[in-house]
């Protein structure tokens, strides 16, 4: 099977010669914009062989900063696709996908409603340290930031489907919200869920599938029982229940992940220690509706041999 062939049958729970692989991370700086991120999304994909292309998004919601007070999230302003951030995203989705189109099946990111809202604030630095100030000033005035959410919800579904409409085949929409200690159940079921629900019916209709990775620890899996993926992933290594405990909660999905994105094997394991990771990971998920992957993202400084070792593992766990 080729990688598009591999991937696609995989999250079908279709026969697959192997299980396939989707590791990324963050380029360095310099590589984030332009031709150079062409470029690096290219030569990470043929450099580890992974069946999976997911193009990276550095280009982030604008900063609204300061935003101090509750009362200044009426300073948020609707983004659309003639925003430089979105047309920057755009080129470097178009420019891969005409060099790659056809070898792999090619998502890209799409920053969740939390996160962009935390990134409009101030950046997004600091997150675990200052995303409190998202619950703070929804509490001090829900009027003026739910309205603050429901713009950039706005944007983000607009942002979305034009990335579909640039050649991106999927959506890797990155959820955060679901930590315990951030949002009450109640608070995001009435927030932060309708607004996320509506995103994603936006790009319901993309051509491969739509994965949902829901981000950080500590999570209330039970907040996303309605988002309906094709394909889910969540830290199992952080503080949160392991695929096996809460795929009831995600019917028909395929799973992506399994491995440890900043520690572990993966990073500092030997070659013997990934594959002898990647084989006992199969033995406990099995191989159908399965997708070897991490965590999250992995170490930018993390050298692509071991990337490249883990996809290889899922071949020689084929032949065992």
């Amino acid at each position: 099977m080729n990688k598009r062939e591999r991937v696609l049958s995989a999250v079908k729970g279709e026969k697959i010669d192997r299980v396939p692989a989707g590791f990324w991370l963050h380029f360095e700086k310099e590589k984030q914009h332009g031709q150079e991120a062409v470029k690096a999304h290219i030569d990470f994909f043929k450099e580890t062989q992974t069946d999976i292309l997911k193009i990276m998004n550095e280009n982030l919601l604008p900063d609204y900063s300061p935003i101090k007070t509750a009362e200044d999230w009426k300073r948020v302003r609707p983004i659309n696709v003639k925003d430089k951030l979105v047309q920057d995203q755009l080129d470097i989705i178009k420019r891969v996908t005409d060099e790659l189109k056809g070898e792999a099946v090619i998502l890209t990111t799409i920053h969740g409603l939390v996160a962009s809202t935390f990134h409009s604030r101030g950046g997004d630095k600091d997150y675990d340290e200052n995303a409190s100030i998202l619950s703070t000033h929804l509490r001090e005035n829900p009027e003026v930031f739910a309205r603050a959410l429901e713009i950039i919800a706005e944007g983000l579904a607009l942002y979305a489907r034009a990335s579909l409409e640039a050649g991106a085949e999927g959506i890797y929409y990155a959820a955060l919200g679901g930590e315990m200690t951030l949002f009450t159940d109640e608070e995001h079921r009435h927030y932060i869920k309708p607004n996320e629900l509506m995103i994603l019916d936006t790009i319901k209709d993309a051509p491969a599938f739509n994965v949902l990775h829901i981000c950080r620890d500590h999570v209330n899996l039970n907040r996303f029982r309605d988002y309906n993926p094709t394909v889910v992933n969540w830290a199992v290594h952080n503080n949160n229940p392991g695929f096996r405990e809460k795929m009831d909660l995600f019917p028909g999905a395929a799973v992506l992940g399994g491995l440890d994105d900043h520690a572990g094997v993966l990073v500092e394991g030997s070659e013997t220690d990934i594959e002898n990771a990647v084989f006992s990971l199969l033995d406990k998920m099995g191989t159908e509706k399965m997708i070897l992957g991490a965590d999250c993202t992995l170490p930018t400084s993390i050298e692509y041999r071991r990337i490249r070792t883990a996809v290889e593992a899922t071949g020689k766990y084929a032949k065992v």
